[in-house]
């Protein structure tokens, strides 16, 4: 497995592992501007065809050679996760997106984990999500184990399920008072902890104007990474994801600036405190390029 950062990751295909075009994504280079597809066993498929997909990934497996896209697979819990991690070949993927992740099975996730070298992306969406004192625990945990910890994830459907709220195409989660909130305690708890945080599926597969708003979002957000629902949305999320011009000079400036403190373009710049910024935006100029 190649190390990377979560920069590197993009658009994330979601791909149901009964898919019929999955060895195309994977393998053949379907969409070459991807950059990671997750293999899904949780939400995507039904329970009844969960042997179905085990098979699936097992023949994927065998024929699979590493390339430049980064493999996940999502598993449906614990006991799928067990299954899988025995299939060989598994070692050839990157890693796993870990589903519903909570106090109740974080400990095992991990343990299930603790030998191997994957990349991990937990991915929360249960009734911590509610609970700030839950949150610092899933913190800590999370703290203790964060070596192969890429960034986290959070369920908007689940966090509207647990509402009984509904979004149009138009709305943004945060745009209502009850999600902002939610959202806004769960960003400002992991990423103070120096966890990097992944937005949210855009449902509205078609609505290309809603998604670039979306993403825009995110990244105002301070969220980055996406996962997609639809293999049209790549595009947009690269070309989302490049820097501007000014963006681009002002992190280079900060990069390279002696004064702790200096005028820059009229805004006080400090280096010590602007420097982890700037080194992300220099980062996605190499990945994304400058637009």
């Amino acid at each position: 497995m190649n190390k990377i950062t979560y920069i590197e990751l993009g658009a994330t295909l979601f791909v149901p592992a009964i898919h019929k075009d999955i060895k195309a994504v994977v393998c053949d280079n379907k969409y070459p501007e991807l950059k990671s597809v997750l293999i899904d066993t949780e939400d995507g498929i039904n329970s009844e065809s969960l042997d179905v997909a085990f098979g699936a990934i097992e023949k994927l497996l065998k024929i699979y050679e590493k390339k430049k896209l980064t493999v996940f697979i999502r598993p449906r819990d614990i006991e799928a996760l067990k299954i899988i991690l025995r299939l060989e070949n598994i070692n050839k993927i990157d890693g796993f997106i870990l589903p519903k992740f909570s106090l109740e099975n974080a400990q095992n996730y991990f343990d299930l984990l603790k030998n191997d070298d994957f990349l991990i992306m937990p991915s929360i969406e249960g009734k911590e999500l509610f609970n700030q004192n839950s949150l610092y625990k899933l913190r800590d945990i999370l703290l203790n184990n964060a070596d192969n910890i890429l960034l986290l994830r959070f369920g908007l459907e689940d966090i509207l399920k647990q509402l009984k709220m509904k979004r149009s195409c138009e709305d943004s989660m945060f745009d209502f008072s009850a999600t902002s909130y939610v959202l806004g305690s769960f960003i400002a708890t992991f990423k103070s902890a120096g966890f990097v945080i992944s937005g949210g599926v855009y449902p509205c597969f078609k609505d290309d104007e809603g998604f670039i708003k979306d993403v825009k979002r995110d990244l105002k957000e301070g969220l980055f990474s996406k996962t997609i629902i639809h293999p049209r949305q790549i595009k947009l999320v690269n070309e989302l994801y490049k820097v501007t011009k000014q963006g681009l000079r002002e992190a280079l400036e900060i990069l390279n600036r002696s004064e702790a403190v200096f005028n820059q373009n009229d805004k006080m710049a400090e280096v010590i405190t602007m420097k982890p910024q700037a080194q992300e935006i220099v980062l996605r100029a190499k990945i994304y390029g400058v637009g």
